[in-house]
C-alpha cells in the first residue's frame, strides 16, 4: 500500500514538473505581470485608481434613508443679504440658538467660529452660551497649513468645542473621519465625535477603550479600527492622530436641511428638532466652505457637486451613530500580504482564461465575465464594510490577458514554421507519418498515411481520431497518445487500423515527443503496415496448432494401442502380456525386498453351461461383472487378469504370510458365490483357485505358473468352489 502511494506520489511530481516545464513561459508571463503590478501597488501608484472605485461603489449603493436623528439649519446667502454681514452678529446668533433650545433638541452645534466677539450683542450672545449647557462650538487645530482657530472662549473653558479639522486626498476628497488629536500629549475631540457622543449618552452609550493590544474607541459593539497609513489603497498615508474611513449618506442634500430664517419664523415642525442633533453652519456658496466627497464627481454627474463643510460634519456623526447603534458597519480593509494574493489570484486567472481559451473570441468574453465577477464580488464586499482591491485585480486580469495573448500569437507563428518544416521533413518519407498536438488532433499528416487512410489532407487536418475511426479504435489511439504525453517516454504499440474502404490493417505505431524552439509539444507517430506479417504469424500459429492437435492424435492413438495391447477387449482387465509383466515386476521386488509374492489361477466352474443355456452375451456380461467383483475385493496393488475364457488370474505382491493368502482366497470366494442378476436372470457361479507363492513354489514366473494351474485343476477335483495351494 504505501510503495503504491509512492508510486502514485512520483508519478504526480513527475507530471507537475513536466506541466511546469511546458508552461514555463506562461509562468514566466504571470509572474511578470504579477511583479509590476504588486510593485506599482506598493509604490502607490494605483491608489488614485482605486480612489476613483471606491466612489463609484458609494455613487451605485442604493439611497440611504434620511437621517432623522440630524437637522442642518443652513446659513443661506438669503440669509446673510437680510442680516447684512457676516459673520453673523452675536445678537442674531443668540436669537437663533435660543429658538432652537426652546424646541428641546438632544445637542446643537455650532459649526461657525466664534473667537472673537461680533457685535452687536455680545452679551447676549454670551448668556444664550452659558445657559445652553448642550451647545458645542469648533475649533480649527493648527497644522503646516494653518495657524488655527480658536473655540468660542466660553465653550472653551467649559470642555465644549470639538475640532473641525478635515483630512483632504491628494484628488482633493475626503474619505476619511478624523475622531481625536493629541496636542501636548491631551486628546481633543473632533466636533463631530463630541456631538454624537452628547447624543448617545442619552442612549447609555459610553466610550471606552475595546478589549485589544491597541486600545481601539468602542461604542456599543463597534470597534472603530484606527487608521493606518497603507489600509485599503493608500500607500504611506498621513495617518496622523485617530482615523477612520469615512462612510458616506450620499451626495449634497441627503439630510433635512431649513435655512436661518425658517428656524426663527417658526416654520420649521418642533419633531424636526426635538431630541435630535441640530448643526448650524453656513451653506451660502460665496463662504466657500465646501468639500469633494465620493459623491461629488462621477461618469455621469456633469461637474463637481461638492458638499458645504456642515453636511460634510453630519456625514461624520451619522456615521459614528450608526456604527455605535449596530445600524451599519464600519469599513474594514485586509492585511497587505492577504491583498497581495487577492491579485495574484485575479493575474494567475486571467492568465489561464486567455491561455486554456480555444478562441479569441471566447477568451473576450471570459476576460469581461472575470472582470465583471471581481466587481460584483467587490461591490458586494463593499455593501458589506469591506473595501477590497479591485483595479490591482482588475488591471492584473487586463494585463496577463493581454502577455498571454501577446504569448499565444507568438507561439502560434512558431507553431506555424514548426509545421512548415515538419510538413516538408515527413512528406519525404515513405512511411505514414502524423504529428498530434496536446488536444490530439492531426497539426500535420504525410502523402503516405493520407493514402494509408485514404481521405485527402484537407479533411483530416485539425480533426482527431474519433471524428474518423470507430469509437473502439479511437479510444485505444487515444490512450497510446494520451501515455506518451503523459509520460514523456518514447513507445512503440500494435494495433488495428480500419481505412475508408472499411479494409482494417495491423499496424506497428512508434511514438515518440518533440519540441521546437518556442516550446510546442508535438506527438510524432510512424506508422509501418505489418497486416501480412500478422497474416504469416497467424497461418504459423494455426499450423502449430495442427501440429499440436496431430500430435495429441497421436499420443492418444498410441495409448489406445498400448491400452489394447495389454488389456483384455471384453473386461479390460490386463491380459496375458500385461500380466507376465505385472508377475515379472512383483517378483523383482520381492526378491530385492525379502518379500512373497502370491500367484492365484481361478477357473469359473460351470461357466460353459451357462454360456450354452443364457447365450453368448449373457456369458460375456458375466465375465465382465466377475472381473469387476474382483478388482473391488481386492487392494489397489493387487493385478487382476483375464488369460482368456473363464480364467483369471490373480497377484498379491507383498503378502505377509500364507495364512494371508488363505483370507484373499476366500473373500474371492464368498465374493463370487454372491447371485449375479444379469438381464432379469439370477445366476450363481463359484470358482475354483489354485495358489503358488514365491519364492516357496517357485522363482520364475514360468514355475510359479505351471504350480498355480496344477493347483486349479487339483482344486477342481476336490469339488471345485474351493482353493488349494502348490
Amino acid at each position: 500500500m504505501i510503495k503504491q502511494l509512492a508510486k502514485n506520489a512520483t508519478k504526480r511530481g513527475k507530471n507537475l514538473k513536466q506541466q511546469l516545464l511546458e508552461n514555463r513561459r506562461v509562468w514566466i508571463s504571470f509572474s511578470v505581470v504579477a511583479a509590476c503590478l504588486i510593485s506599482l501597488r506598493l509604490m502607490g501608484l494605483l491608489q488614485f485608481g482605486e480612489w476613483e472605485a471606491l466612489d463609484q461603489f458609494f455613487r451605485l449603493r442604493p439611497p440611504q434613508v434620511v437621517d432623522q436623528r440630524i437637522l442642518i439649519v443652513g446659513i443661506q446667502e438669503a440669509d446673510i443679504q437680510r442680516i447684512g454681514s457676516w459673520p453673523i452678529p452675536d445678537r442674531n446668533m443668540a436669537e437663533l440658538i435660543d429658538k432652537i433650545r426652546s424646541l428641546q433638541p438632544r445637542a446643537i452645534g455650532l459649526d461657525i467660529y466664534r473667537d472673537l466677539p461680533v457685535p452687536p450683542g455680545h452679551t447676549e450672545w454670551l448668556e444664550t452660551a452659558q445657559t445652553t449647557p448642550n451647545l458645542v462650538g469648533i475649533e480649527q487645530l493648527s497644522n503646516n497649513n494653518s495657524p488655527g482657530v480658536e473655540g468660542p472662549p466660553l465653550l472653551k473653558q467649559q470642555g465644549r468645542v470639538g475640532f473641525n479639522n478635515v483630512i483632504v486626498d491628494p484628488d482633493g476628497k475626503v474619505r476619511r473621519n478624523l475622531l481625536y488629536w493629541h496636542i501636548n500629549d491631551k486628546p481633543r475631540i473632533s466636533f463631530a465625535l463630541k456631538l454624537a457622543l452628547s447624543y448617545l449618552k442619552a442612549e447609555k452609550i459610553q466610550p471606552h477603550s475595546a478589549n485589544n493590544k491597541n486600545r481601539y474607541l468602542q461604542l456599543g459593539e463597534a470597534v472603530f479600527h484606527r487608521f493606518q497609513p497603507n489600509d485599503g489603497s493608500y500607500v504611506m498615508a498621513d495617518a496622523g492622530g485617530y482615523q477612520i474611513l469615512a462612510n458616506f449618506q450620499g451626495p449634497a442634500g441627503s439630510f433635512r436641511t431649513v435655512s436661518m430664517a425658517q428656524m426663527l419664523s417658526g416654520e420649521v415642525p418642533p419633531e424636526w428638532v426635538r431630541d435630535r442633533i441640530v448643526l448650524i453652519g453656513s451653506t451660502a456658496e460665496s463662504l466657500k466652505d465646501f468639500f469633494l466627497t465620493p459623491y461629488s464627481t462621477g461618469l455621469f454627474i456633469g461637474g463637481p457637486k461638492p458638499i458645504s463643510g456642515i453636511e460634510l460634519q453630519a456625514n461624520f456623526i451619522s456615521q459614528i451613530l450608526n456604527a455605535a447603534q449596530g445600524k451599519t458597519v464600519l469599513f474594514q480593509v485586509w492585511p497587505e500580504w492577504l491583498e497581495i494574493s487577492w491579485i495574484l489570484f485575479w493575474t494567475w486567472l486571467g492568465t489561464i482564461l486567455i491561455w486554456r481559451s480555444p478562441s479569441v473570441k471566447l477568451s473576450l468574453i471570459y476576460l469581461i465575465l472575470a472582470i465583471f465577477i471581481l466587481f460584483i464580488i467587490s461591490y458586494l464586499a463593499f455593501l458589506a464594510g469591506w473595501w477590497l482591491p479591485f483595479i490591482p485585480p482588475m488591471l492584473g486580469l487586463v494585463a496577463s490577458a493581454i502577455a498571454i495573448t501577446a504569448l499565444v500569437a507568438h507561439l502560434k507563428e512558431e507553431f506555424k514554421r514548426s509545421k512548415e518544416f515538419l510538413q516538408n521533413l515527413i512528406d519525404a518519407i515513405p512511411d505514414p507519418i502524423f504529428v498530434k498536438d496536446k488536444q490530439h488532433r492531426w497539426i500535420v499528416l504525410n502523402q503516405a498515411y493520407c493514402r494509408f487512410i485514404g481521405y485527402p489532407l484537407a479533411k483530416l487536418l485539425e480533426k482527431s481520431d474519433f471524428d474518423v475511426f470507430s469509437n473502439h479504435e479511437a479510444n485505444i489511439f487515444w490512450h497510446q497518445d494520451e501515455l506518451v504525453f503523459q509520460s514523456g517516454n518514447a513507445t512503440e504499440n500494435e494495433e488495428e487500423f480500419t481505412n475508408s474502404q472499411g479494409i482494417t490493417h495491423h499496424i506497428a505505431t512508434k511514438r515518440s515527443l518533440h519540441k521546437d524552439p518556442a516550446g510546442n509539444i508535438f506527438l510524432i507517430g510512424v506508422i509501418r503496415d505489418i497486416t501480412e506479417r500478422k497474416h504469416l504469424e497467424e497461418n504459423l500459429k494455426r499450423t502449430a496448432a495442427e501440429l499440436v492437435r496431430s500430435n495429441t492424435e497421436l499420443r492418444l492413438s498410441e495409448d489406445r494401442l498400448r491400452y489394447l495391447a495389454y488389456h483384455d477387449t471384453l473386461t479390460g482387465l490386463p491380459n496375458r502380456k500385461l500380466f507376465h509383466e505385472r508377475l515379472s515386476q512383483s517378483i523383482d521386488w520381492a526378491h530385492q525386498n525379502h518379500q512373497l509374492v502370491a500367484l492365484l489361477f481361478l477357473d469359473l466352474d460351470g461357466f460353459k453351461l451357462i454360456n450354452d443355456t443364457k447365450g453368448h452375451d449373457t456369458g460375456d456380461l458375466l465375465l465382465q461383472t466377475v472381473g469387476e467383483r474382483l478388482k473391488r475385493c481386492l487392494r489397489s496393488s493387487d493385478t487382476v487378469s483375464r488369460l482368456g475364457g473363464d480364467e483369471f488370474t490373480v497377484i498379491l505382491p507383498g503378502i505377509p504370510s500364507l495364512p494371508d493368502i488363505a483370507k484373499v482366497a476366500d473373500k474371492i470366494l464368498t465374493t463370487i458365490n454372491q447371485p449375479f442378476i444379469l438381464q432379469g436372470h439370477k445366476i450363481r457361479i463359484s470358482t475354483s483357485i489354485g495358489i503358488s507363492v514365491y519364492p516357496l513354489n517357485g522363482e520364475n514366473i514360468e514355475t510359479l505358473i505351471k504350480n498355480a494351474d496344477a493347483a486349479m485343476y487339483s482344486a477342481k477335483q476336490l469339488g471345485k468352489n474351493n482353493y488349494t495351494f502348490s
